[in-house]
């Protein structure tokens, strides 16, 4: 029997999750083609990329009209390419502006002319932040962004509903947790922390360190988003809980924990710096949809997260 074959664009996969979503993917025997599009920026790295003949990597940022240029007839398109980091956001706003809101109108109209199939990856982050006793955030919950970062993702969450209504596009939107795993961005607080180990320095905690996040493996992730992407409705959102919610502090004790599994001769300290602006205080999200990758996702396990930075951050 003829397997028919389909084109896929993903935004950032050299990136953290887009590169996992690669690897996910290549796993599906559908693939005519994929096109990597993503500009190397902070977090993306060619080695994340794997090598297989599928993949065709497009050096261009995703704002720009030369990115689309060379692409056949696009079938899928999985969105996540964005200025991601919130301490970034804060510096340089624009930058999030130029990226997660405009560089999502290109891809929307990607999606339009192609007539392809849509998921935007975004974040629980759109949906502000919980005190201590609230309950997690659904996919009904109002939008109440608090960081450039998060006011740029609900605004391109806006625009992609904008095109579903107005043309007709047919897509679908993420919003998950926190992700732990390998190919992370250095400045991200897992390989800080790593870092920070490995050169006996002291670990910097925000504040008290009592912030509360939830945790999902990217693997995990992956499988979700490409589920969404081929089993979910259009004009739907999906949240994407995760398996724990750890206080800041407490993910730093675990990391060390497991670092000092691989190396007990380190010394760990830690010490509480000024509290980032606008430091959400708790994100935890639940779904109404019933997605098996959520169902079987894998306990919290730190052991292939830590291996792959401690062997590149000593490289």
């Amino acid at each position: 029997m003829r397997i028919e074959k389909f084109n896929y664009v993903v935004t950032g996969g050299a990136g953290f999750i887009g590169s996992h979503v690669i690897d996910e993917l290549l796993k599906r025997d559908d693939i005519n083609k994929i096109f990597v599009i993503d500009k190397l920026g902070m977090g993306s790295d060619m080695d994340n990329i794997a090598d297989d003949e599928r993949v065709k990597f497009v050096f261009e940022d995703i704002a720009s009209d030369r990115a689309y240029e060379d692409l056949p007839g696009i079938d899928y398109i999985l969105h996540l390419a964005a200025e991601s980091h919130v301490d970034r956001s804060i510096t340089d706003p624009l930058a999030c502006v130029t990226s997660n809101v405009m560089g999502t109108a290109k891809i929307l109209e990607l999606a339009r002319v192609d007539k392809a199939r849509l998921v935007h990856i975004s974040t629980d982050e759109v949906y502000g932040h919980l005190q201590l006793d609230e309950p997690a955030f659904t996919e009904d919950t109002k939008l109440a962004p608090r960081s450039p970062y998060s006011a740029t993702k609900a605004g391109s969450d806006l625009l992609v509903q904008s095109y579903i209504t107005t043309f007709k596009v047919d897509a679908s939107i993420t919003r998950c947790c926190n992700n732990y795993g390998p190919r992370q961005a250095c400045e991200k607080l897992i390989p800080t922390v790593i870092g920070k180990l490995l050169k006996d320095e002291p670990i910097p905690i925000y504040g008290n360190g009592q912030n509360i996040r939830e945790w999902i493996h990217v693997t995990d992730h992956a499988k979700a988003i490409i589920e969404v992407l081929h089993t979910g409705h259009t004009n739907t959102v999906y949240n994407v809980p995760g398996s724990l919610h750890l206080t800041n502090l407490e993910m730093v004790d675990k990391i060390i924990e497991k670092v000092l599994e691989f190396k007990p001769e380190i010394n760990p300290s830690i010490e509480f710096v000024d509290d980032r602006a606008g430091h959400d205080f708790k994100y935890s999200v639940s779904t109404r949809h019933s997605l098996r990758s959520v169902k079987d996702q894998r306990s919290f396990d730190l052991t292939d997260t830590v291996e792959y930075y401690l062997n590149k951050l000593v490289d």
